[in-house]
């Protein structure tokens, strides 16, 4: 890599498009790898819903808005970039493979052979790998082997984490960024990019679960001893308690949504009795005067909701008891005042908000929890062009290349925006 190498992140959201650029310093003898951010974007987005593109013309305007404002603030012209895909298609498990090593030393092509074996799994035809993440590698009878290359032995284990997608969303994801004038570089799942961006080394070491919830769905992964052991999307966020709030103040959702992020509460309890807020009329009637104490209380069983789900995911994943490092909540939900309370509240581990961390540059920019993902994707692109290696590693391969079938559905769609444009 050069002294200097500029990546995108382009997180394609439900209530918003975010688009961030980086400019990535290599580590030296003396300091890691680091991040400065030069550019920034975001425009609203209406054109998804539950991570999952459902109007391909406003997804793209919103994509142009994001990308021209963050090209004006860097000065550069963006070609591709990193995006981040979710959505309640999102599948994932854990797997295994073995081979027999034939030079009784590791090499490259083994550990490539062994992750080959690892996902050698039946899926449906309409999906297709995103990610296979190796968790650890065992030699003989040696376990929680991390880099296995050039150490001896006769028999290889790869333990895996695989991330499938469904090609449909996959693809219509690919093809907005495409005609919004934009390569998709690589497509990686949200949490998994959220949690680049977010979680410690020593977290991850520990035991511990990011938790991103974003405007259309909650994103769960969850780490231990430095492996990614369980992935899950589930189909609610912000946007439900925005719905809530409208129906239950009689208010548009732009102005509910306003009203959610000015004066919303997720605990009823830490609203004064006396404090009011203004619902502005819909259409021609006049603003009406209502108690802040209700607004809460319109929003605390959602969130109750919202926590019972993440707690039945986390406890059907089977790591809920290795969780020492306990829970770090992110994505711009969590700013609603009393989250991080309620979830103090109703979870047995410990639980914080997690925003980006390690940036240089512009930081204060993106230093919120909404914005965590986009900043995960710069992460990510960074370390993956910071390796720069063939096979896959414990941070992770991704299927989007040349050989995989999103990166011939990326290559179809260039082809396709030719002929028709």
């Amino acid at each position: 890599m050069s002294k200097k190498e500029l990546v995108v992140g382009l997180d394609i959201g439900t209530t918003k498009v975010c688009c961030i650029v980086g400019e990535v310093h290599p580590a030296t003898q003396d300091q890691e790898s680091s991040i400065d951010i030069i550019g920034f974007g975001q425009a609203p987005s209406i054109g998804l819903r539950k991570g999952v593109v459902i109007n391909i013309d406003s997804t793209v305007e919103a994509i142009r808005k994001a990308v021209k404002e963050a090209e004006n603030m860097a000065g550069i012209k963006i070609s591709s970039a990193y995006v981040g895909i979710a959505g309640t298609h999102i599948k994932s498990f854990n797997s295994s493979g073995v081979v027999a090593v034939k030079d009784k030393e590791i090499t490259e092509h083994d550990v490539q052979r062994v992750i080959d074996a690892a996902k050698a799994i039946m899926i449906p035809q309409d999906r297709e790998v995103l990610h296979v993440i190796p968790q650890e590698f065992i030699i003989d009878d040696q376990d929680g082997i991390r880099e296995p290359i050039g150490m001896n032995g006769v028999r290889l284990e790869a333990k895996v984490h695989i991330v499938t997608g469904a090609i449909s969303a996959a693809q219509n994801l690919i093809k907005c960024v495409n005609r919004a004038g934009i390569s998709v570089t690589e497509l990686c799942l949200q949490p998994i990019a959220s949690s680049s961006a977010v979680l410690t080394r020593d977290e991850k070491e520990l035991g511990v679960a990011l938790v991103d919830i974003g405007g259309g769905t909650t994103d769960i992964a969850i780490f231990r001893e430095g492996a990614l052991l369980y992935t899950a999307v589930l189909p609610v966020g912000g946007v439900h308690i925005t719905n809530d709030i409208s129906v239950g103040v009689r208010a548009s959702l732009d102005a509910a949504e306003k009203i959610k992020i000015a004066h919303g509460c997720a605990m009823a309890s830490l609203v004064k009795e006396d404090e009011t807020i203004e619902v502005p009329a819909v259409g021609e009637g006049k603003a009406r005067v209502v108690s802040r104490k209700i607004l809460a209380e319109i929003i605390e069983p959602r969130v109750e909701e919202m926590y019972s789900l993440i707690q039945q995911e986390i406890t059907r994943s089977g790591y809920s008891d290795l969780l020492a490092a306990g829970i770090v909540l992110t994505g711009g939900t969590t700013l609603l005042q009393g989250m991080v309370d309620y979830g103090d509240f109703l979870f047995e581990v410990p639980l914080k908000r997690g925003s980006p961390i390690r940036l240089g540059g512009l930081k204060e920019v993106v230093n919120s929890p909404k914005f965590s993902t986009a900043v995960g994707l710069l992460k990510f692109g960074a370390d993956k062009t910071a390796r720069n290696q063939p096979m896959p590693s414990l941070l992770g391969e991704s299927f989007l290349g040349e050989d995989g079938v999103f990166g011939k559905i990326g290559g179809q769609m260039k082809s396709w925006m030719k002929d028709l444009f």
